[in-house]
């Protein structure tokens, strides 16, 4: 009886199950936690310094909601988030053009603009350029007259680059648009056919 009462006090070995139920219950109480959290947080401001992840841009004419993180930039956001795949990414550090948007009538490297600074601006990609209907934009019916491109990765990039250019000059020299649009590399190295396509393109322009 003695060594039974001894046995009866001792403490009840942690079993396998007693830490799977641990875990559970820790689980729950954790997720609880996590929601009633994210009700109070919702109801704060931003802190000074962050970026809203939920942002508005005003792509090709329309305003699309999306979500976007701090450090993400416009030619992935217009990629992967907005499926605008036109925009190529090629370098992805602003070196070779492929990846050339407007933005307010300016062409950029959409791979180094960070998406959360152009909220509130006008941003078009080559899906934009064409009309409603579907007419092609004059430099854009100038590569098809011309042939200009071998492989036509660069195309969307240097099209872009012509459209902002010739805003600012629409009746340019040879000359003057191949300086223009020198912010753009082309693997095939066709440049001298390119230079003609947008030319083309700059006359189509002028005669619409």
């Amino acid at each position: 009886m003695a060594d039974l009462k001894i046995s009866e006090d001792q403490p009840r070995a942690f079993t396998r199950r007693d830490l799977i139920k641990g875990v559970i219950a820790a689980g729950a109480v954790s997720s609880a936690a996590y929601l009633f959290r994210g009700a109070t947080v919702r109801a704060q401001p931003s802190a000074a310094g962050s970026v809203e992840r939920l942002v508005t841009l005003n792509v090709n004419g329309q305003q699309r909601r999306v979500d976007v993180m701090k450090q993400e930039t416009l030619a992935m956001t217009l990629r992967y988030k907005l499926g605008l795949t036109g925009t190529k990414l090629g370098c992805d550090r602003s070196e070779c053009g492929a990846c050339t948007v407007l933005i307010d009538d300016v062409p950029h490297y959409s791979c180094s603009i960070l998406t959360h600074t152009v909220r509130g601006r006008q941003i078009v990609s080559i899906e934009g350029l064409a009309a409603a209907d579907g007419t092609l934009h004059p430099v854009q019916q100038g590569v098809i007259d011309e042939q200009g491109f071998q492989c036509a990765f660069c195309m969307p990039g240097f099209v872009m680059a012509t459209v902002g250019f010739l805003k600012t000059n629409p009746s340019p020299t040879r000359e003057q648009l191949a300086h223009g649009i020198s912010g753009n590399l082309c693997r095939c190295q066709d440049y001298d056919k390119i230079l003609t396509a947008m030319m083309r393109g700059a006359e189509n322009m002028r005669s619409s």
